[in-house]
């Protein structure tokens, strides 16, 4: 039988994620994978230097599926960095969803350490991206050091939510996994509400004025 040609790492990643499921157990080497699905071997490093980089690569493909729908969306772009980042989260997790066992099969018996896991850094750097993209508002902090500081403080509280929302996804048992969508949106919400940035301004303007007026009055 002629060898399958023009794999595409989309075909390589599903024909994985079949195989671990179907065998609880990921191959014992690229050569019995590829001959498994009748494609060359050197096809898979193409796309992959292993099959821990492919389970990276996985993880940043349901990132990249879900962008793809936002491309779609004449909307998206004019929804607000809130209303941005929960569409994302819902697309996401559905995206999830649709691969749970595969997920649940990658990630439950880490899921009490997945900051440290592997398999989602290519998932993280790609979350960054799109968090630095929404352009969430924040103070105006007058040093490039410390805007920086704070940058990265949001895109680090940002994943740590992530991560959160991913746990309680994988403990989730209600019908349609609808208590996660819940718990996606009071996160959100009320983390933007702590980073709002009007009220924290008017404190900052408030504690300039008495400042100010403690000195004029020396």
């Amino acid at each position: 039988m002629a060898k399958k040609k023009n794999i595409t790492s989309n075909n390589i990643i599903t024909w994985y994620m079949e195989y671990v499921l179907e065998h609880n157990q990921s191959p014992k080497s690229v050569f019995q994978f590829a001959k498994e699905n009748n494609f060359e071997e050197q096809e898979f490093y193409k796309y992959f230097g292993s099959f821990k980089a492919l389970e990276q690569g996985i993880f940043k493909a349901f990132f990249d599926n879900t962008y793809a729908i936002f491309e779609k969306n004449d909307d998206y772009e004019s929804y607000d960095s809130r209303n941005k980042l929960l569409t994302f989260y819902y697309t996401f997790f559905e995206n999830l969803t649709a691969n749970r066992s595969y997920v649940v099969y990658a990630l439950e018996g880490q899921k009490q350490n997945l900051k440290a896991l592997q398999s989602l850094s290519q998932l993280k750097k790609s979350f960054f991206n799109y968090i630095e993209e929404l352009n969430i508002e924040t103070l105006d902090l007058k040093s490039d050091r410390l805007e920086k500081i704070q940058n990265r403080s949001i895109k680090e509280t940002a994943w740590f939510q992530m991560l959160l929302i991913l746990k309680f996804w994988l403990d989730d048992t209600s019908p349609s996994f609808e208590k996660t969508d819940i718990f996606i949106e009071k996160s959100i919400n009320t983390s933007f509400d702590i980073i709002d940035t009007a009220p924290l301004k008017s404190i900052m303007d408030y504690g300039k004025f008495l400042f100010k007026e403690k000195i004029h009055m020396r």
